[in-house]
């Protein structure tokens, strides 16, 4: 693309120089209204199944639309009290509080009545410039330039929190109107090209995900051979196995143990002579993998805290991660009280087969079936007369080798793809960068 004839300096040094003939103002000095909303004082009162969509942060998509799920709502009563928060057509909807601040998007007309709520500000145009330039506003919020401002002035504190009087004054490069416009369209049409690649490419690790998981299901319930001759396995949610497989539960074959909690981790810094000790939040919900170096550490003399082999399976039991987060440790290590250690005893019975055997539906619906509490949770006393299925062990061997080769070949390629996705979102702000700060010129 090429560059502008001529330019100036900014005066901003985040900017550097600008095309001769684009201006600055400050973002209250185009705007009409710079507003945020307010939440209802009595939710119980103020909140209904139907009625003014009150929009919240999770409403503000990253793809600049306001989606309707999850789905709020305020009465018309609470929505005239709200006046000063209610919404029109084309208002920029921008999040300044919690995790997604930065997040951008434009209300629609048939999105209207509308309301929203602190976490969300609203910046509503002036009437002569707002058709015009609305789209052009929209991918200037979003260029990287003022995302990190915006993350630059929010208060840091336990969530981030942008003040509406310093968004009002930060800076707006923008060039004359007609180009704004040819600069929107460009865009327009350069972001949903990249989208469709991206909205494709995830469709596609959807995919690989889901073959893999049918993959171990199928071949850890079924076997290798599909001309085996199968019989009823005499419980319901199995079905059939084959004939010279055995129906065992989990403590019969296997040491089943919870860890220890750790209330201060400051006093468990030092690597030396220590067991690695493993949380929750260390175990990759999707690979399975398991970072050992969180900086956590549980010296070896130290003996209050239960310690498993290595290739031992865990899985958690308890909090939203219960029963979906699960790794096999390939080294001694200590672990959190929320994860359970399944390590065979059985010489008949191979680790790396109970791994892959926690990952089936045979698994997964004795403990969904089980899930409860008010955080969720599966209780050790429960989890150890879950069914398993046992093969002979040279064929869990193969079976598990098998799916080693399998899974690996697919988390390859879901990493490649993942690989890919992120270069598209990287040109795409690029792109937006470039364009809506003069470093490039749109001919076209």
């Amino acid at each position: 693309m090429e560059k502008y004839s001529e330019y100036k300096d900014s005066g901003v040094a985040w900017l550097d120089q600008i095309p001769k003939n684009w201006q600055f103002r400050r973002v209250k000095d185009l705007t009409k209204i710079i507003s945020k909303g307010t939440t209802p004082s009595t939710e119980g009162e103020a909140y209904t199944n139907t009625g003014v969509r009150f929009v919240k942060a999770q409403n503000v998509n990253s793809n600049g639309k306001v989606v309707s799920k999850p789905f709020f709502f305020i009465s018309k009563e609470t929505n005239e009290i709200l006046k000063r928060s209610q919404l029109e057509a084309n208002d920029l909807l921008l999040v300044i509080a919690g995790a997604t601040t930065g997040k951008i998007a434009v209300i629609e007309e048939s999105q209207l009545p509308a309301n929203t709520n602190q976490a969300v500000c609203f910046l509503r145009l002036k009437n002569e410039e707002k058709k015009e330039s609305l789209r052009y506003k929209y991918y200037y919020i979003n260029c990287s330039c003022f995302q990190s401002l915006i993350w630059l002035y929010a208060v840091t504190s336990a969530q981030p929190n942008l003040p509406m009087a310093i968004l009002g004054r930060i800076d707006f490069c923008y060039p004359p109107l007609k180009e704004q416009t040819k600069i929107a369209n460009y865009l327009d049409v350069k972001t949903t090209a990249i989208d469709k690649k991206v909205n494709l490419l995830q469709q596609k690790i959807k995919q690989y995900k889901a073959y893999r998981k049918t993959l171990i299901n199928e071949t850890v319930t079924k076997g290798l051979d599909k001309t085996v001759k199968l019989k009823d396995s005499g419980i319901n949610w199995i079905g059939e196995i084959p004939e010279h497989w055995e129906v065992k539960r989990l403590k019969d074959v296997s040491k089943i143990f919870t860890g220890n909690s750790i209330s201060d981790k400051s006093l468990f810094e030092i690597n030396k002579d220590a067991y690695n000790y493993i949380a929750t939040k260390d175990i990759n919900i999707h690979t399975k993998e398991v970072n050992y170096d969180n900086g956590v550490y549980i010296p070896k003399t130290d003996k209050s805290f239960k310690v498993t082999k290595k290739n031992t399976s865990l899985i958690c039991l308890e909090g939203a991660s219960a029963g979906k987060k699960l790794t096999f440790v390939d080294r001694e290590v200590a672990f959190v009280n929320k994860l359970c250690a399944i390590k065979s005893f059985d010489k008949n019975v191979f680790d790396k087969y109970i791994f892959y055997s926690l990952q089936t539906d045979l698994f997964n619906s004795q403990f969904f079936e089980l899930l409860s509490g008010l955080i969720g949770g599966v209780s050790l006393g429960l989890l150890k007369y879950f069914n398993i299925l046992v093969p002979a062990i040279n064929e869990q061997q193969q079976i598990a080798d098998y799916l080693d080769t399998k899974t690996s070949n697919i988390d390859k390629i879901v990493n490649n793809i993942e690989t890919q996705i992120t270069t598209l979102k990287e040109l795409r702000k690029t792109l937006i960068n470039e364009v809506v700060t003069g470093k490039v010129k749109v001919s076209a």
